[in-house]
């Protein structure tokens, strides 16, 4: 378990399809401003990823998700030495390229392996960080509500057969993201929020992604680009039920 200061781990799409607009960065020059906005505002880690995840959201192929990320990791290469990067990404291919061009990052999996068999084993090759999101289904049914006794008890059974799978594909330094607002109504996502502090028992460090979430502005008839002041106190909360990042827009 990491100790010390919650870190910020800022969030950049490098799309023009994600559902909250300023995240956006469709160019590279666009990627430069965001990233060099976040690191202004005291990101710690800064977040990338081709392909929106947004409910409804239409799936990419690996050539046009490469496409969109080569010219900023090769920026990033050049131009932000020292930086942590993570990307946000469920394809081994994509993973191989990118080391290849800019050396270790985070490896940010809303699929935590599961739709790239490769995927794991390739990140326990390289040996890189990786953050291990829960959902259920596929990439088009991840947004469905599922049912769940308890929704708590569940993920933490999805979590402890992650762990097993991490050893496996000699993944050894994972993060655990109980994945908000994937697979899950608003009252399971508030339910999984409230009881955050229980997934400290697997002694992982945890990722909190809560920024403009639907369970937070809907209930309140906020919306994505109203709910800012919503969301903070959520991540301010986050900090004290154990979270090591926050990944947000900021």
């Amino acid at each position: 378990m990491e100790t010390g200061a919650t870190k910020l781990m800022g969030i950049i799409n490098l799309n023009e399809d994600s559902f909250y607009a300023p995240s956006r960065a469709a160019s590279v020059d666009a990627f430069r401003r965001r990233a060099d906005d976040l690191l202004g505002r005291g990101a710690d880690i800064l977040d990338i990823g081709a392909c929106s995840s947004r409910p409804g959201a239409k799936e990419i192929d690996a050539e046009e998700e490469w496409a969109r990320l080569s010219p900023v990791v090769e920026t990033i290469a050049r131009d932000f030495a020292g930086v942590p990067f993570s990307i946000d990404t469920y394809r081994a291919s994509v993973v191989l390229l990118a080391y290849q061009a800019m050396g270790p990052f985070i490896v940010n999996d809303i699929s935590a392996g599961e739709w790239d068999e490769a995927l794991l084993p390739v990140t326990g090759r390289l040996g890189l960080r990786y953050v291990a999101m829960h959902h259920q289904g596929t990439f088009a049914t991840m947004h469905a509500p599922y049912a769940y006794d308890d929704v708590v008890a569940s993920v933490k059974a999805w979590f402890r057969d992650f762990a097993v799978r991490a050893r496996d594909a000699g993944v050894a330094d994972w993060i655990l993201d109980p994945g908000f607002g994937f697979s899950k109504s608003n009252e399971d996502n508030q339910l999984l929020f409230d009881r955050l502090d229980e997934l400290k028992s697997f002694r992982r460090p945890i990722l909190v992604g809560v920024s403009r979430k639907r369970f937070i502005w809907q209930p309140r008839g906020l919306t994505p680009d109203t709910c800012g002041d919503a969301v903070r106190e959520y991540e301010e909360r986050a900090r004290s039920l154990g979270a090591s990042i926050i990944r947000t827009h900021l």
